[in-house]
């Protein structure tokens, strides 16, 4: 089985900021008791910024980007410090893997990225990726650690992605009063609506909210999400076994093939496509290309073959993506005509706006 284990801030660093080494240690033994049994993983492990600000005892968060560019810096080598040393007690090597939303966005990194994790786990080496937060600025970072390992679980076609947080899953209500979830088929508005509010410790940059997300993005790439406490990594190996610990979310039957995932999720849409009734049915039900005919607006500013969501013009819901053949531009001159039509004002024009082989229902 290959496992995709999130580590937040809060989990990974004590009461005064600073790094957790005992909690690290035994992280790396539950993880390498996975590995003797044949299991591979990939850890996403946030904490660079809170690492720094433990080392250099700052108390406030940072606000500006340079800032928590810098700390960043401070802090990844620390991180990764603690881990090789966790993980060399049992003989257990680690490789640091500084991702960036463009390395997703771009096809060929996106490949070479997948490459490298396959062949570092296939070595029994344990990938700690993290965002490269000392580079990243808001085009092309992740925003959290929670889209990012989902990105990663389905990049790498993993069988389960664990977020490991501060709590013990999804409640229905606040975790002081409400009920534990222990299972969600389906993520529906009101699943959603049960997730508010940032992190609760106040040390990530996420909360519930950003873990619903990426379960939701894991489960359409077929990969089954658990958000639990981190406090307990013991609780691992019994995850992969298939007991029942904190909230699990199922995974659609059926995963997307690895392009269509990259479509969906990869590659970060550049504007919105809105589309009338009979065009969303005909794409959704009819397993159709998208013509120009249909299409009722455009939002954004995109190229050709950028990916862009496909949205209902009624409920304004974004129900699909792909990857585009006309740049925006383009899109404007064409929208709502026929394809002879725009035959007659681009000789060379695609017949579809987007082609269903690039077109993913979400």
């Amino acid at each position: 089985m290959k496992i995709i284990i999130k580590v937040g801030t809060s989990t990974l660093t004590d009461k005064d900021g600073l790094l957790n080494k005992k909690y690290i240690a035994n992280l790396a033994g539950c993880i390498s008791n996975l590995q003797k049994n044949k299991h591979e993983v990939v850890i996403v492990s946030s904490g660079a910024i809170g690492a720094g600000m433990g080392c250099l005892k700052l108390i406030k968060k940072p606000k500006t980007l340079r800032e928590k560019q810098a700390l960043a810096a401070v802090g990844q080598p620390l991180i990764m410090n603690a881990y090789a040393e966790a993980f060399s007690g049992y003989c257990v090597s680690v490789a640091q893997v500084l991702l960036t939303r463009d390395d997703f966005d771009n096809r060929t990194k996106y490949i070479n990225a997948r490459n490298t994790l396959s062949e570092l786990t296939d070595r029994g080496i344990i990938p700690v990726i993290n965002e490269n937060d000392t580079v990243a600025v808001d085009e092309i970072n992740f925003g959290d650690n929670d889209t990012l390992a989902a990105l990663v679980a389905a990049a790498v076609d993993a069988d389960k992605l664990v977020i490991f947080t501060d709590v013990d899953g999804l409640y229905d209500g606040h975790p002081s009063n409400g009920k534990l979830i222990d299972r969600v088929e389906k993520i529906t508005e009101e699943i959603e609506a049960f997730a508010t509010g940032g992190s609760s410790s106040g040390k990530g940059t996420g909360g519930m909210k950003t873990k619903i997300a990426a379960a939701k993005i894991a489960a359409a790439s077929g990969v089954e999400t658990v958000i639990t406490n981190g406090s307990k990594p013991e609780l691992l190996e019994k995850i992969v076994s298939g007991a029942q610990c904190g909230t699990s979310f199922a995974a659609v039957k059926q995963r997307l093939e690895a392009k269509k995932s990259w479509i969906a999720f990869g590659k970060k849409p550049k504007g919105n496509i809105f589309v009338d009734k009979k065009a969303a049915q005909a794409l959704t039900s009819g397993g159709k290309s998208l013509l120009a005919a249909g299409i009722t607006k455009v939002s954004g500013t995109f190229k050709r073959g950028d990916t862009v969501y496909v949205t209902d013009s009624d409920t304004k819901r974004n129900f699909a993506a792909g990857l585009v053949n006309f740049d925006s531009g383009e899109m404007q001159l064409i929208k709502g005509k026929k394809t002879s039509e725009i035959k007659k004002m681009m000789e060379y024009a695609e017949d579809e706006v987007i082609h269903r082989d690039n077109l993913v229902i979400l």
